[in-house]
């Protein structure tokens, strides 16, 4: 074992990361088993371009949700307001887009700038008001369900087709080429997910970041201004999840409001199971990009198995706990 995590291309890709990549490939393999057997009738296929696309469609806004709250775990906080601040950025920019007829590009301007007002405001409070991280994220998921109800009179917002005006933004999600659907949000979730893994592995935010998750009361006596970098990863946190609006209408259009909860929950468990310590100092872009593209795989399979959702969120959880344990252990072993 010791032989395989000191190979160099292991320690390039990471070993966490070489795992969870395995995990997925005999995971795409066992419902590609199953659905044929479990829907034997209904001649049901799981290996299709059509599948892979539609577990995509998932993973787009989920790994941005994802991006953005590892910056924020990675600090030793939490963020339980990014579903419900995704779906407040798609409502508010959505119904100036449809009802009060903004230009496209500035709605889509519009709902990251929301996503990042909610990191600000959560940033400021945790940082420099001292509030846990777990109450005012509660508490801003609150109000974002409350602002996205008001602002749009509580009715759903449905953004415009493909085919409509402005229905342009839907490419960055995926067009279509001689029938074929072609995932762009990929390419677009990939370079976002190199742009996060360079700011926190390779810059002086990502550096803070992580030094305040590990020790915050060494790098304050340092002379390191704890609080500014700390609001920065929450800000960060806001603007994926701006972001991730984009890409949901993008793949589903129709947004209601008072939604939002059960992502916060998805996006979590793709960092932690990616190999992002819930205690802080310790995070992997690449490990939470696949970690959500399993989360994503988890979800269809069990759809085309026939199965209600609900049995996703139960591996989900027992998977959370699992690695929750494991990193626990493995923090006790070192100390």
């Amino acid at each position: 074992m010791d032989k395989i995590r000191n190979n160099a291309i292991v320690k390039k890709i990471g070993f966490n990361s070489l795992v969870l990549l395995v995990i997925m490939i005999l995971l795409y393999i066992l419902f590609a088993i199953l659905v044929p057997i479990v829907n034997a009738k209904a001649n049901t296929t799981f290996v299709s371009w059509s599948r892979i696309v539609s577990a995509l469609n998932y993973a787009y806004f989920l790994g941005f949700l994802s991006l953005g709250v590892t910056f924020v775990i990675a600090t030793g906080g939490i963020d339980f307001s990014i579903g419900p601040v995704m779906f407040c950025a798609a409502l508010i920019s959505g119904y100036q887009l449809t009802m009060k007829g903004w230009p496209l590009v500035v709605c889509l301007l519009l709902s990251v700038l929301v996503g990042a007002m909610f990191g600000v405001f959560n940033g400021l409070l945790v940082s420099f008001g001292g509030l846990p991280s777990f109450i005012t994220s509660m508490a801003s998921m609150m109000i974002a369900k409350g602002v996205g109800s008001v602002w749009t009179k509580t009715q759903s917002v449905s953004w415009p087709q493909s085919a409509a005006e402005n229905g342009a933004y839907r490419n960055l999600v995926r067009i279509n080429v001689g029938g074929v659907d072609i995932p762009t949000g990929l390419i677009i979730l990939l370079v976002g997910a190199i742009i996060c893994s360079i700011i926190l592995n390779k810059t002086k935010i990502g550096r803070y970041i992580l030094c305040i998750g590990s020790n915050r009361e060494a790098v304050r006596l340092s002379g390191v201004n704890t609080k500014k970098w700390e609001t920065l990863a929450y800000i960060i946190c806001g603007l994926m999840a701006g972001i991730a609006a984009i890409f949901y209408v993008g793949a589903y259009t129709t947004v209601q409001p008072g939604l939002g909860d059960t992502f916060n929950n998805d996006a979590i468990a793709g960092c932690v199971m990616g190999g992002t310590s819930m205690a802080g100092g310790v995070a992997s872009i690449g490990g939470t990009l696949i970690g959500v593209l399993i989360i994503s795989l988890l979800q269809e399979g069990i759809l085309a198995m026939g199965k209600n959702i609900n049995y996703q969120y139960i591996i989900t959880g027992l998977i959370v706990l699992v690695v929750v344990y494991t990193d626990l252990r493995s923090r006790r072993r070192r100390s």
